[in-house]
């Protein structure tokens, strides 16, 4: 078995996988693994399975080095970290590799291995980021644009007048009061920018195959009553990364 680490912003997603599938999951805090109490949660969380090996990808470098000693502790060697240089199953042509955010190449590799190439991955996370692998299999770059629960959050904390809002999908795109308008702004122009933007890439990338898998927090509630997403699946980077240790344990055989 194997452990899997996606350290986000917010939350660090945490799986336990065998060779074929994700066979649990678990959020737990990014602020509690940055201050160094992920070993004894992961002890709890693991109970009596026992994995040999673990995966990670970060966007906190202020939590990647604990993330790596509790694995370090926990495993007795650290987890296969992606980045640009350890990465496979998909290509980069890509300015500054370096700069790509590793959560977007894992989602990368996972939706290449389901749906081919091209593709695009929506991840409905903090941010909404848009990413794109070419019909040579080539991670090409993206779009991002502020997430849905930063929008409303921020209309809250900038006015006087606008309340905090819990994301749900609204009665009506017109809004009876100030919560079901706010509501409606964030769910149904989610939407219509998700909508948008796969009709310009499809247009740019000269494809009328473009699958698009949908991903993160919000995939399954933004993802109604929008044919242009294909699936939803809800730990694809966690899943790019079962795939990426899967073939560092092969080559790793090989060698």
């Amino acid at each position: 078995m194997m452990l899997l680490l996606d350290i986000g912003n917010t939350h660090t997603h945490i799986g336990l996988a065998n060779d074929q599938r994700i066979l649990r999951s678990r959020d737990f805090a990014t602020a509690d693994v940055r201050a160094g109490n992920l070993l004894p949660a992961l002890q709890r969380w693991l109970g009596r399975s026992r994995p040999t090996r673990a995966a990670l990808c970060s966007v906190v470098p202020a939590a990647t080095a604990p993330a790596q000693a509790a694995v370090t502790e926990l495993l007795s060697k650290p987890a296969y970290q992606l980045n640009p240089d350890t990465l496979t199953g998909v290509g980069i042509d890509y300015p500054r590799p370096h700069t790509i955010g590793q959560d977007r190449l894992a989602n990368a590799v996972a939706a290449r291995a389901r749906f081919g190439a091209p593709v695009v991955v929506v991840d409905f996370g903090t941010a909404v980021t848009f990413d794109v692998v070419n019909r040579a299999g080539n991670y090409v770059g993206g779009i991002i644009a502020p997430g849905l629960a930063v929008m409303t959050d921020y209309l809250h904390e900038k006015t006087a007048l606008l309340p905090q809002i819990r994301i749900r999908e609204p009665r009506s795109v017109i809004g009876r009061n100030t919560r079901e308008a706010m509501l409606s702004g964030a769910v149904h122009g989610y939407r219509g920018l998700v909508r948008e933007l796969i009709g310009t890439l499809r247009k740019e990338l000269g494809t009328r195959r473009l699958p698009v898998v949908a991903t993160g927090g919000y995939a399954a509630l933004i993802a109604q009553g929008l044919p242009e997403i294909d699936a939803v699946h809800p730990h694809l980077t966690l899943d790019g990364l079962r795939l990426l240790s899967l073939a560092q344990s092969e080559n790793s055989g090989r060698d």
